[in-house]
């Protein structure tokens, strides 16, 4: 499945390597930083391909000892490390897969993320906050850039709503089954008599689309500009450099308060109302295929609950592909992983 890509990379990593080594390699400094890149984006994968190829061989190492039966200790022990080689042979071959046959997802490099709370009033801001924290824990660990674009703070702390950018590699792959309905059931700390409550917070996933992939004509925006407000919604800018772009025909209302000048914040709204006509022409293209053919492609329906936090049983449960885990608290603290992998092994 993978031999004859990976003989094709290996071949183009050494003619790379070739030039690389060439005495007027830095006589172009643009073609030498993109020959860097792409031997680095080779070497990642020819890496993978290896690791793969040593987890298969030391299966085989172990199913002879296995068969051989001759040393109890040493039969034992390759039993036991039976289970997870196997289990990092699948993410290794996963891993490899979306390397060497990526999906559509994987050429954006930035996205857009917004969360807003829902039902549940202060507790739903409170956990509008979590999941920001959620996805920037992950996104440090992932190396990604996280910008903040918009937010709108609660009185009590939380977010209302929050608008920020994540920039890196496979950031949209990862965070594509993130867009839905996010509910927690817990006990807030305002509650005196124990009682579990249940809030809502939703979650889109924007690719940023570059300007020249759809037409907007300027007559149908309406761009209106005020002072960029802090925590609790005070001003902290006596200049109006906060921008927002209302789309008339489609009634979509984008804002940016994040950058220090109007026209760079202009054309972040921009790129985020780019970005939000886009999907929206992609939902109704998916809601004109069949049933069968959106569950394939997974449209994430932000009216759909998708995933469950619940602090008292301590779980999380994803009910799309009707799976939990455990340790909440690591979860929220941007350890999602695993959740990030069973949803692309499902639905990917």
């Amino acid at each position: 499945m993978f031999e004859q890509k990976i003989k094709i990379l290996k071949e183009e990593y050494q003619k790379i390597q070739d030039q690389l080594a060439l005495p007027d390699a830095f006589s172009d400094a643009k073609r030498y930083k993109e020959l860097s890149q792409k031997h680095s984006e080779i070497s990642e994968i020819l890496q993978i391909y290896e690791d793969l190829l040593n987890s298969k061989k030391q299966i085989e190492e172990n199913e002879k000892i296995i068969n051989a039966k001759e040393d109890p200790e040493l039969v034992a022990l390759a039993e036991e490390e039976m289970p997870s080689l196997k289990e990092k042979i699948e993410k290794l071959e996963r891993r490899l897969k979306e390397a060497l046959f990526p999906d559509k997802r994987a050429k954006y490099k930035n996205i857009i993320m917004e969360i807003r709370a829902g039902a549940g009033g202060d507790e739903a801001a409170l956990f509008a906050m979590d999941l920001f924290r959620m996805y920037t824990k992950y996104a440090e660990k992932k190396g990604w850039n996280v910008s903040v674009v918009d937010s709108h703070s609660n009185p009590i702390g939380g977010y209302k709503e929050v608008v920020f950018e994540l920039s890196g590699k496979g950031v949209y792959s990862d965070m594509f089954y993130e867009s839905g309905v996010h509910r927690v059931q817990r006990i807030p700390e305002t509650e005196k008599q124990g009682r579990i409550h249940t809030s809502t917070v939703s979650v889109a996933v924007l690719p940023e689309v570059p300007v020249s992939e759809i037409k907007i004509n300027p007559s149908d925006l309406k761009i209106e500009t005020y002072r960029s407000g802090g925590p609790g919604g005070q001003n902290v800018n006596k200049v109006e450099t906060a921008v927002r772009i209302i789309h008339i025909p489609t009634g979509t209302i984008v804002a940016s308060q994040a950058e220090r000048s109007q026209a760079r914040n202009k054309e972040k709204a921009m790129q985020i109302l780019q970005s939000k006509i886009t999907q929206k022409q992609e939902e109704k293209k998916a809601k004109e295929l069949s049933q069968a053919r959106k569950e394939q492609v997974g449209t994430a329906d932000r009216s759909e609950k998708i995933r469950t936090y619940n602090f008292p049983q301590d779980r999380v449960t994803d009910h799309r592909i009707k799976q939990s885990w455990h340790n909440l608290d690591l979860i929220l603290d941007g350890e999602i992983d695993d959740i990030i992998e069973a949803l692309k092994k499902e639905l990917g």
